[in-house]
Formats: C-alpha cells, sequence, structure tokens
C-alpha cells in the first residue's frame, strides 16, 4: 500500500480515521489477516506473474529475516503487493511474520467500511492525511524488530518515469529502528494500474529490482535530528533510482534527468 510520513501538517478540513476494533476483531485478527492475506497475494501474482510478465532482479539480496524494511519507488495502488509478494511469497505461509506491514494513506484505503476491513487484515498501518501522523509513526516502530514491511517515500504515485524525492519519515523510521533496508525499484506498474483507473490492464511488462542492503552506519553515528533523516532517505533513494534507471533500460524507455530539486 502507499506509504508515507513528512513533516507537512494536514491541511484537511476532514480526515478519514481507522476505525475502532472490538475485541473479538482483535481476538480473530492473527488467522484472519494470514487468510485473507495470502489469498489476496496468491490472486494478485496471478496479476503480476501470468497475465502480465515479471522480470525479477536481485531477489536474493532480501532473505527471509525479521526486522527488514523494502523501501520502493511508488507507481501504483498495488505496490505494496508487488514488492512484497515477490519478495516472501510463498515462505510467508509457513512464515507468517513474512507477512508485510503496509503503511496506507487513509484516505485511500480506509474510505469505506468495506476497504478499511480489507486495509486492517492487509496490516495496513492508516497515515492521517496531511502525513503528519505520529502515532503512525509510532505504530510503524512497533513492527520492528520483529516484523518486516513496505515503504514507499515519495509518498505519493509518481506520473511518468521519474522516482521522487523521499520524504523526512522514512528516514525518522530507519534512523529509529535500524532495520536492515533494502532499495526496490519498480517499473510498469504504472501501465498496469494508471493513476485514476479501477481495474488492472493485462499484457504488460512489470520489473522489479531488489538492491542489496543499504549501508546507511555513516548516519547512525551523528544526532537523530530532522536533517541527517532527510540526508539519509535521500541517500536510499539514490540507490532506487540507480535501479530504476537499470530497469528503464531493460525496459527501452528513457532515463530521465533529474535536477537538484529532486534529491
Amino acid at each position: 500500500m502507499p506509504v508515507n510520513v513528512s513533516d507537512r501538517p494536514s491541511t484537511a478540513k476532514s480526515e478519514v480515521a481507522a476505525p475502532r476494533r472490538g475485541r473479538l476483531f482483535r481476538l480473530l485478527w492473527p488467522f484472519a489477516t494470514y487468510v485473507v492475506t495470502n489469498i489476496t497475494v496468491a490472486a494478485l501474482l496471478l496479476l503480476f506473474r501470468v497475465m502480465n510478465r515479471t522480470t525479477v532482479i536481485g531477489r536474493e539480496h532480501v532473505g527471509y529475516d525479521r526486522n527488514t524494511l523494502l523501501l520502493s519507488n511508488h507507481q501504483s495502488m498495488i505496490d505494496s503487493f508487488l514488492v512484497g509478494a515477490i519478495a516472501f511469497f510463498p515462505r510467508s505461509l509457513v512464515k507468517p511474520y513474512l507477512i508485510p506491514w503496509n503503511p496506507a494513506a487513509a484516505e485511500n484505503f480506509f474510505n469505506t467500511p468495506i476497504l478499511a476491513w480489507f486495509s486492517d487484515m492487509w496490516r495496513c498501518i492508516p497515515i492521517r492525511e496531511g502525513r503528519r501522523d505520529l502515532t503512525a509513526l509510532r505504530r510503524m516502530l512497533k513492527v520492528f524488530p520483529r516484523g518486516v514491511m513496505t515503504l514507499f517515500p515519495e509518498g505519493t504515485r509518481m506520473r511518468g518515469n521519474k522516482v521522487g524525492p523521499g520524504r523526512v519519515g522514512a528516514g525518522v523510521l530507519m534512523l529509529s529502528a535500524r532495520p536492515k533496508v533494502i532499495p526496490v525499484a519498480i517499473e510498469g506498474m504504472q501501465e498496469v494500474l494508471p493513476i485514476g483507473s479501477r481495474w488492472p490492464r493485462f499484457f504488460k511488462r512489470l520489473y522489479v529490482y531488489y538492491g542489496a542492503p543499504l549501508d546507511y552506519s555513516e548516519f547512525l553515528d551523528g544526532s537523530r535530528d530532522k536533517d541527517t533523516a532527510q540526508k539519509l532517505v535521500d541517500h536510499a533513494m539514490d540507490k532506487v533510482r540507480e535501479q530504476h534507471a537499470e530497469l528503464l533500460g531493460m525496459a527501452g524507455k528513457s532515463v530521465p534527468t533529474y535536477g537538484t530539486g529532486d534529491d
């Protein structure tokens, strides 16, 4: 699911919040999320692998460890299923901790009761509109070191072939939780499910590139302030851009030129 935490305050007049869940829901949730998520992932793998052609690079870099953060560029509403499913399914059937947590914009994934229920099952962590959400950040931190997570630092789906700048919240999360960070680049999802489309398209080419674990030790020795967090996420997004440029070359697409405002 789309992810974002930023320091920008909300300007929305009304916000979509995650519904409160009762005791019975919380009691059954571990079993329900296991069943619903794995069924959803199996169905979507048919979309990714059969109805479209998916090329995967670097899967061996991910491993099956807890405390892993998959940090990716963002192109469609179902990117987290592609990134997480290729990385962990079917191993997640026998190791449920490999079902990723997915911070997601509340206005997109919790705006109706039915979608909110499924989003809970898909382990979505709702992020308030405006993205300054310390409650969500605390929930994200609780995922580590026991679980895994997908994260989209751009904070929005990008149009065209560019990888946008990362928001500072992703750097705060990395500095605080210190997970193993895998930079991930994806390409083609904007053609499978374009912005504004409700139904996926078939017979497209998809690419997923899992990079080597990110070395960010140089950022851990200093202060954990906003400036350090932003430099860290910029460092991570540079790796994602490098991998994405390789995917564009494989897909026969032009590689965009980035200016200082894109970093």
